[in-house]
């Protein structure tokens, strides 16, 4: 699949091991640098450093940076369908969208921290279990955004985070205007042709999703070949321990810029 539209660079901030001023004069700085999107995530606890380590909650935090920006699209990278009713959350994304004008993205995934779930009382049951809560979750939020009012400002994007190819995959195909998944480039591109193929096994244009990574590295090293494999938007993370360095987020910031031309 060749997909014409433009690169955009995330930035996601890992809300953990520092403060909350700290992440908020990030996001500003993200956003005079010129990023596209600024995401953080779903878990109560660290994910790694120091288990017990200071750590911030997702959707009041995306909140507050909708009336912090001006700009910017937000987001979670991504949300965990378990930890909200799916009407609930459809009613908090609408909310945060009416709060930023039209800027957040609905990252959803099945979820996968067992600690969250255990600590915080959900119920952890196994990886088909959530899969199923989250193929029933997708269309009761999309038919709560139908009979709110106001309703949102737009049709929000709904990206699903996930690389399983029966389902998740399948899901995305379904319901999601942006795929966000991990994995070198020969990974990317096998995930990509299954979601070809689901999208065409329901009669969807491929092209209508957007297709996001995680970077680890610099845009050297990997834009050219994710990009030939079809990803578009591309997510460096960024963890809080010692503070937010943005410098290689501004490599792929000044990668974008050339490649848009």
């Amino acid at each position: 699949m060749t997909d014409p539209r433009p690169v955009r660079v995330g930035l996601q901030l890992q809300p953990q091991h520092t403060d909350y001023a700290d992440i908020r004069r990030t996001v500003a700085a993200a956003e005079e640098a010129g990023v596209d999107v600024v995401f953080n995530w779903d878990h109560f606890f660290p994910l790694y450093g120091e288990p017990d380590g200071r750590h911030f909650e997702c959707w009041t935090m995306l909140g507050a940076w909708a009336e912090a920006t001006s700009r910017v699209e937000i987001g979670a990278l991504v949300t965990c369908n378990s930890y909200r009713n799916p009407e609930l959350l459809a009613d908090m994304a609408r909310t945060v969208d009416h709060i930023s004008d039209g800027r957040l993205i609905l990252g959803i995934g099945a979820g996968w921290f067992e600690r969250d779930y255990d600590e915080y009382g959900y119920e952890f049951g196994t990886a088909g279990d959530r899969l199923r809560d989250l193929a029933a979750a997708l269309p009761r939020i999309r038919a709560r955004w139908a009979k709110l009012n106001p309703a949102p400002t737009r049709d929000i994007p709904v990206l699903v985070g996930g690389g399983g190819e029966k389902k998740t995959l399948r899901y995305t195909a379904e319901h999601a205007t942006i795929w966000h998944g991990f994995g070198d480039v020969g990974t990317v591109a096998h995930k990509c042709a299954v979601l070809d193929a689901h999208c065409r096994d329901i009669g969807r244009d491929p092209a209508e999703i957007e297709r996001s990574v995680a970077v680890e590295h610099g845009p050297d090293e990997l834009g050219p070949a994710l990009y030939d494999a079809g990803v578009r938007l591309f997510t460096v993370g960024q963890d809080g321990q010692g503070g937010y360095d943005l410098s290689r987020l501004k490599d792929w910031l000044a990668w974008r810029d050339e490649r848009n031309g």
